[in-house]
């Protein structure tokens, strides 16, 4: 068959294309796995070979676009799901501040790089708004791997990621206006609207909350009586949410965001995650293959040089920016680095916001090449920054210092330093559901034990049931130097593993390395449970750990022997 004719083939029908591509998505993953690259990377280069500057395979595209809306929806959605109204009032203050922060020197920076580049007045604007656009789907779907959503950067970073998006509703409302009034309509029309939304979005909170206050509880207890259902239930109510946030005028990954919120409170939301986290993936391989092949690669040979210095921008100012602000508001050097990372790259709304200018005539198709040479350079290399953000933090801490004050106010840990500097027999990191039962079967045989995490939910439960326990991360060697290891029989890592695996940034390895920069000299025993062979126990032996959990083995293994002598005993 010639090329000519299996492209008439994909053309001739919407699941020959749908095939081609997930096929093409799956050897394009399997050759970046073999690689070591992420996922997201894979995916981008997936949509730009499918696309048309490439071989052009997709042709039903409103295909691909709608598995990607709902794919979005539904990320959001999960999102949404983990922060609770709790959470919002106690990170609002420093995620508003962070965010209309850094739209506002990232624009004013952005904008005068622009004039000093040649670009007119005009384009400078649309650029330097362009450059304060961060993706929320591509960071929240990195720190998701990373099992760091729950962490104190990753909250904040989602927190202010929403004020992002809030702007980016505002800038495109903003242009929204103008293309009213270029069919001329009155110039009262922009206010109008913006109330209109204003007024929609005011609604919309109510109905939300009186559904948390009033129904959700008793209806998700009643779906939950049937698995398929809740699935069911749970997708319908994000791109509900979604669709009717896009509808009033605001963006659909903040509906799903508050489709996600509205059923937080309740005690299935769990379950709600771990039946739909499958689906997620999938559906959001589709996002990144649309933004892929958005990516129009003939636009893009003038603008190199303009575009180096546009991303070298936006991969440094940034982070700096926020690391500047929330330095200045008393967090942690190490913090506001990994929180700032988030921001090192622009989002697929960057792209919509230049296209609308276009559609306007207030720029020219060279200045939408900008961009989109600026968001391919960005998002390609952001994804490798944060996937190995504690490297390089690891690489830069010594530069850092001015980025935090002499005493950071905002994480000093609200357990006693009395209890925290008391003699343990044991320190253990992570109180997920294996420290958990770790550190409650330790408790009862009598051990004294101070734990560790950084999720600060964790951390206050565990402290009001009489625990001793502090906020921090066992991947900051500056904090493990801070930790009162004298006297310390046992360190124990019930950490759990991100998807990276045990030969890049694993949290075990980096709190071993930590360890033996102390010299510490007790024990330390830590969990794995992604090995995948003995090499990889080795490596975790070779630097420090004298033994190694594999808890689903472990409990087989003691399972087993349990099962041996009652049919022994059978037997006799």
């Amino acid at each position: 068959m010639s090329l000519v004719n299996f492209t008439e083939l994909l053309g001739s029908s919407s699941f020959y294309q749908l095939t081609t591509l997930v096929v093409l998505a799956a050897l394009v993953g399997f050759i970046g796995l073999l690689l070591r690259q992420p996922m997201i990377v894979s995916f981008i280069a997936v949509g730009v070979l499918a696309g048309p500057s490439a071989l052009n395979i997709v042709q039903s595209k409103e295909y691909i676009e709608l598995l990607s809306e709902l794919g979005v929806a539904l990320l959001l959605f999960l999102v949404g799901l983990k922060l609770d109204l709790k959470l919002v009032r106690s990170l609002g203050v420093v995620s508003l501040a962070t965010g209309l922060g850094q739209v506002f020197f990232t624009s004013v920076i952005g904008f005068a790089l622009g004039l000093v580049l040649g670009l007119d007045v005009i384009t400078s604007l649309y650029v330097a708004v362009a450059l304060t656009f961060s993706s929320t789907i591509i960071i929240v779907k990195l720190l998701s791997d990373k099992k760091e959503v729950d962490s104190l950067h990753g909250r904040i970073a989602i927190g202010f990621l929403i004020v992002q998006d809030l702007v980016v509703v505002l800038a495109m409302m903003v242009l929204s206006a103008f293309g009213i009034g270029a069919q001329g309509q009155e110039h009262s029309s922009l206010l109008l609207h913006l109330g209109t939304i204003l007024f929609y979005g005011v609604m919309m909170l109510v109905l939300v909350g009186l559904f948390i206050r009033y129904l959700a509880n008793p209806l998700v207890g009643k779906v939950m009586h049937s698995t398929e259902l809740l699935v069911t239930f749970a997708i319908a109510w994000a791109a509900l949410l979604a669709a009717l946030g896009h509808y009033l005028g605001f963006s659909k990954e903040l509906g799903g965001l508050l489709a996600g919120v509205s059923l937080a409170s309740t005690p299935f939301r769990e379950a709600i995650v771990a039946r739909l986290a499958s689906l997620r993936d999938f559906l959001l391989l589709f996002f990144f293959i649309a933004l892929g092949m958005h990516l129009d690669l003939s636009l893009l040979g003038a603008q190199v040089t303009p575009a180096l210095i546009f991303s070298v921008f936006v991969l440094i100012g940034n982070p700096l920016i926020v690391l500047a602000i929330m330095g200045y508001m008393g967090y942690r050097k190490r913090t506001g680095f990994l929180a700032g990372l988030t921001v090192a790259q622009i989002s697929e709304f960057s792209l919509i916001f230049m296209a609308m200018g276009l559609s306007l005539g207030h720029i020219t198709p060279e200045s939408l090449g900008l961009v989109t040479l600026v968001g391919l350079i960005t998002i390609a290399l952001s994804v490798y920054m944060i996937t190995y953000s504690h490297t390089l933090y690891v690489w830069l801490e010594p530069l850092l210092g001015i980025f935090e004050r002499r005493i950071p106010v905002r994480e000093l840990n609200e357990i006693d330093e009395s209890q925290a500097q008391q003699a343990h027999d044991i320190l253990l990191f992570g109180l997920g559901r294996y420290g958990s039962a770790l550190a409650q079967r330790l408790h009862q045989q009598g051990f004294t034990m101070l734990a560790v995490d950084f999720n600060p939910d964790e951390v206050k439960q565990w402290q009001a049931m009489g625990y001793h326990v502090i906020y921090g991360d066992a991947c900051d060697p500056e904090f493990i130097s801070h930790l009162p290891l004298n006297g310390v029989k046992c360190v124990i890592s019930a950490m759990s593993q991100h998807s990276i695996g045990v030969t890049h940034e694993d949290p075990n390895l980096m709190l071993l390395d930590a360890l033996k920069a102390q010299h510490y000299k007790g024990i330390i025993a830590v969990s794995a449970q992604q090995v995948e062979n003995m090499t990889e126990i080795e490596l975790l032996k070779q630097r420090g750990a004298a033994l190694v959990f594999q808890p689903y083995y472990d409990a087989a293994e003691q399972a087993a022997d349990k099962l041996k002598a009652l049919l022994a005993s059978e037997l006799r």
